[in-house]
């Protein structure tokens, strides 16, 4: 399985656990999502921990409705990771899931999706894309500078949102996150909120996701 392919295979793991194909993940599950990838939680235990939930949710004899967040499985997820911890083997390299041309499109299509007040992100993404041949034999490495610049831009972008943005991201963050918070830990809900919050900053101001693993 692919390091890059964390999100979309997760993704499709989950809704073929759920049985259809056309359920779409939200805001907050990509939130919760990212914040297991940046915590080292193996694509396999979440996959696992996707599977245990869901067999638990079905060996119920009353189900009062349908599994509709990513959020359900957080503490099964959470589990199979405990249960890997120290058996794992060090990753592989393996081949990147996007051509060298795909790669390169892909920075200057965000690079160009940057509106003019975030000039000096869009010239580094320029950079980057007319240096590809370089960065393509280190992935790692590209995706680091990648997250560098990310973090430049939301902090960017934070100063511009009002108070009356960032409250009514709070107030839906609580909304969504009340039936699941019994299921995580004060870290686990610190580091969700944060990549909410973020990825809310971001749709909201129209910016696009530079990170690798946003590739699809």
């Amino acid at each position: 399985m692919n390091y890059f392919n964390y999100f979309t295979e997760t993704e499709e793991h989950f809704q073929r656990a759920r049985g259809t194909s056309l359920f779409l993940l939200s805001t907050l599950d990509w939130a919760l999502l990212e914040s297991w990838k940046n915590a080292g939680v193996p694509i396999e235990a979440v996959m696992r921990g996707i599977d245990a939930a869901f067999e638990k949710w079905r060996g119920r004899k009353v189900k009062t409705q349908m599994v509709n967040s990513l959020a359900f499985c957080a503490q099964a997820v959470l589990t199979e990771a405990k249960i890997m911890e120290g058996t794992a083997k060090p990753r592989r390299e393996v081949a990147a899931p996007f051509s060298l041309d795909e790669l390169r499109e892909y920075l200057e299509r965000n690079a160009a999706a940057l509106p003019a007040e975030y000039g000096d992100t869009a010239a580094s993404l320029r950079k980057l894309a007319a240096e590809v041949d370089r960065h393509y034999t280190d992935l790692e490495a590209l995706e680091q500078r990648l997250t560098v610049l990310e973090e430049k831009m939301i902090a960017s972008a934070r100063t511009r949102q009002s108070e009356e943005a960032l409250l009514a991201a709070r107030q839906d963050l609580d909304r969504q996150l009340r039936p699941y918070r019994g299921k995580m830990t004060a870290d686990q809900l610190t580091m969700l909120e944060k990549q909410y919050l973020d990825r809310n900053l971001l749709e909201k101001a129209g910016l696009p996701r530079l990170s690798l693993f946003y590739m699809r």
